[in-house]
């Protein structure tokens, strides 16, 4: 009977030393759970201190964006350690100008065409001496992969041409449908591009049209500068169709960002907010709109420039941010990109451009027009041995032409999954 009971008292000791051990590691993972939680909160907070700089004046915008006024001085660019002591270049040293050549091609369009503004503008503007900033909000960086990668492209998500190694062309789940020139020294790029709301059938997918600088090779150096409209609910949080720039110097890995969401481009226009929504978009047999983007070489100070549309001048990428590009560009890209990330086994249906393949023609495919390359004497001119690429014409494709009226131009995009696109 006493040996009953001892056991029966080891057993008690053994149950309760269990219970508390349970306790111990429930409090434990508990603990660490919230230091888990606690230290992303601190880094999103502080990542967000850093981006959104103090305002002298903000303004709520009709689709729930903030735009805040900053200081052109106070902008996230000076963030860098090399451009501490930059003195901000007002204006470039010169604008490309375009070469009126015996083909005498219109930059004005027989067809009705409409400008477009960014949505923000309906409730105010910003004063000159200040830039405007799409405010960061904290779910926007809740929905990147880390703080670290907030803003940042994927690895690779550049086209590759023909004469690029063929192993790398379909890795990164990334389609596109477009023109390029290679071969040559380019100092810049222009297209007139036409402006739609995609669909996008994921939140992590994307569907944008844009030009590409390049410089480098396509593995770990690759050099990087693009512009164009975008439909991105990751980054921004809603499907929104949305002016956008990007840039880096070693092939999305570590360097470059959308917009001003790292430092880098020095913005000096008062008027357009990288990252803010364009309005009003085109539609089928109704109203097209359509936006302008020119990327050149200042080959006097170096930097890379940007305007939007034929009067705004947004600012520049210091030339020091590149190696290749430091020089000139070897390739220049026109076209649309997808991410098709086939989450049901099947293609996305995610949209590029109106989502309607070429042939569909004006008032219903969307195009690009007036696409030139700037010279070493700094004129616009029409490029030489354009080349098109897509990696699945059953789901995206492209069609060129070329008349007086728009230049050098093509059509492209497609609806993603369809009866030929599985």
């Amino acid at each position: 009977m006493v040996a009953a009971a001892a056991h029966f008292s080891k057993e008690r000791v053994f149950r309760g030393f269990l219970v508390w051990f349970c306790i111990w590691c429930l409090l434990s993972l508990t603990c660490a759970g919230r230091l888990s939680v606690s230290k992303q909160s601190f880094e999103v907070d502080k990542h967000l201190k850093r981006l959104n700089k103090p305002a002298l004046k903000s303004i709520q915008s009709p689709d729930g964006d903030i735009i805040d006024c900053v200081h052109i001085s106070k902008q996230p660019a000076f963030d860098h350690p090399f451009l501490k002591d930059h003195k901000i270049q007002m204006e470039p040293s010169y604008i490309p100008e375009r070469v009126f050549d015996e083909n005498k091609v219109s930059e004005k369009p027989k067809e009705r065409i409409n400008p477009v503004k960014q949505l923000w503008h309906k409730n105010g503007v910003c004063s000159e001496g200040t830039i405007p900033v799409r405010r960061t909000k904290k779910e926007d960086v809740l929905r990147a992969n880390s703080v670290k990668r907030y803003g940042k492209k994927k690895h690779r998500t550049v086209p590759l041409p023909r004469s690029a190694d063929p192993d790398l062309i379909n890795q990164s789940g990334h389609q596109h449908a477009i023109t390029y020139v290679e071969g040559g020294k380019f100092y810049g790029a222009k297209a007139t591009i036409n402006v739609w709301e995609p669909k996008v059938q994921s939140p992590n997918e994307f569907s944008l049209s844009q030009l590409w600088i390049l410089g480098g090779a396509f593995g770990q150096d690759l050099n990087s500068i693009e512009a164009g409209w975008q439909v991105s609910p990751d980054l921004y949080g809603d499907n929104n169709t949305r002016l956008f720039t990007y840039w880096t110097s070693d092939a999305y890995q570590a360097t470059g960002c959308y917009n001003l969401l790292c430092s880098g481009f020095i913005q000096i226009n008062s008027q357009i907010a990288m990252g803010a929504s364009i309005s009003p978009v085109s539609g089928f047999h109704n109203p097209q709109y359509d936006i302008s983007i020119t990327i050149w070489k200042d080959q006097k100070e170096g930097h890379w420039w940007m305007q939007f549309g034929d009067g705004y001048v947004l600012g520049y990428w210091p030339s020091f941010l590149f190696s290749y590009l430091a020089d000139s560009a070897s390739i220049v890209e026109w076209g649309g990109e997808v991410v098709n990330m086939e989450e049901d086994g099947h293609h996305t249906t995610t949209q590029m451009g109106s989502g309607q393949f070429p042939d569909e023609g004006f008032t219903k495919a969307s195009y690009f027009r007036n696409i030139q390359v700037v010279d070493s004497s700094n004129n616009l001119k029409e490029p030489k041995g354009l080349n098109t690429f897509t990696e699945k014409s059953n789901c995206y494709d492209v069609k060129v032409g070329k008349n007086d009226d728009w230049g050098h131009f093509f059509y492209f995009g497609g609806p993603g999954r369809n009866p030929n696109c599985q």
